[in-house]
């Protein structure tokens, strides 16, 4: 369970008292998330129909002089029309309170449940939203850079060296030598960039039907290539997880969805591929880390690389896949 810091009933009640929520019902441990500690809150609501919320205790990857930005930008998306948790502020109009060294921040509670075979219309839906988002968010005033970008790729992969990387496939190490220079010298630097969620994968969308209900874990947003956000949704969601085959239906609708928002100018449309490129090497360089460096006995579920090395070479040899 993602739980790593133990509060006690009364630790916990005295915390919601903090905020203008009613009193404390129920906290339950939440077992998704590697990072954070996160409960379950509930409560007796401001007006005693009782309430939902999400509590997050910041363990390990976040570093509490960038919370600013990622939870005022959910209050602003949500602001916006975005289905984005809001902040819940405390009594004195904090974002988050302190307990000892560690941040804890009270987050709305939404509705929906994450697929793990996404539907065309989910497909259709997501890109709306991330366009949505993309276009709420260009007034959004702080900046964060983004720490996951071709100088990470190349960190991670000098930490898992050509041994490490040879060790999940010898495939796998030569491809890594050979494509993260060249999609490096590559990487466009004129394109249209705005605030990005980066890491949209299904498990982080919340979903009614074919309805979007939330968009959450925003701890990689920053300031990036919009259309970057769009190939890391691609790379994502457009996949059959049975067999790992693309599914063109999804694509196409996805597609559909964001430019029924945003529309993308033809050198976003034709550079696509090559950012998809770089979202697969972006996600195999994470994952070949965390494989090599999670001890075989840890509790969290490790994240095989490889299916992201076949999905950049598809968009690697496909590049009119989006004209």
């Amino acid at each position: 369970m993602a739980v790593y810091t133990h509060l006690g009933a009364e630790a916990m009640a005295a915390l919601i008292a903090n905020y203008d929520v009613g009193t404390l019902v129920s906290a339950k441990g939440i077992a998704e998330g590697v990072s954070n500690s996160n409960w379950l809150i509930e409560t007796t609501g401001r007006d005693g129909t009782g309430a939902r919320y999400i509590l997050t205790m910041y363990e390990f990857r976040i570093d509490i002089v960038e919370l600013p930005y990622f939870l005022s930008l959910l209050d602003h998306l949500s602001a916006n029309g975005c289905p984005v948790p809001r902040t819940i502020h405390d009594r004195d109009g904090a974002l988050y309170r302190r307990i000892g060294d560690k941040a804890v921040a009270l987050i709305e509670f939404l509705p929906g449940v994450s697929v793990s075979v996404p539907t065309p219309g989910q497909a259709r839906a997501v890109g709306g939203e991330l366009a949505h988002l993309h276009r709420a968010a260009a007034d959004f005033p702080a900046t964060r850079a983004n720490g996951m970008g071709i100088a990470e790729w190349r960190r991670l992969a000098e930490a898992c060296g050509e041994t490490g990387l040879a060790a999940i496939d010898p495939a796998f190490a030569r491809l890594v030598a050979e494509e993260l220079p060249r999609l490096a010298e590559a990487w466009p630097t004129d394109l249209p960039q705005g605030v990005i969620h980066a890491d949209l994968f299904p498990d982080n969308v919340l979903v009614l039907g074919d309805t979007i209900t939330g968009l959450i874990d925003f701890y990689f947003a920053c300031n990036d290539i919009t259309a970057y956000d769009l190939a890391v949704t691609h790379l994502a969601w457009c996949w059959d997880t049975v067999d790992g085959t693309f599914r063109e239906d999804l694509s196409r609708a996805m597609i559909e969805g964001y430019e029924a928002v945003r529309p993308l100018s033809a050198a976003e449309r034709a550079a696509l591929p090559l950012l998809a490129q770089g979202a697969a090497m972006r996600f195999m360089m994470s994952r070949a880390y965390d494989w090599i460096n999670t001890p075989a006995d840890a509790l969290v579920t490790r994240k095989d690389p490889l299916p992201l090395a076949h999905r950049l070479t598809f968009y690697r040899d496909n590049t009119g896949l989006f004209d």
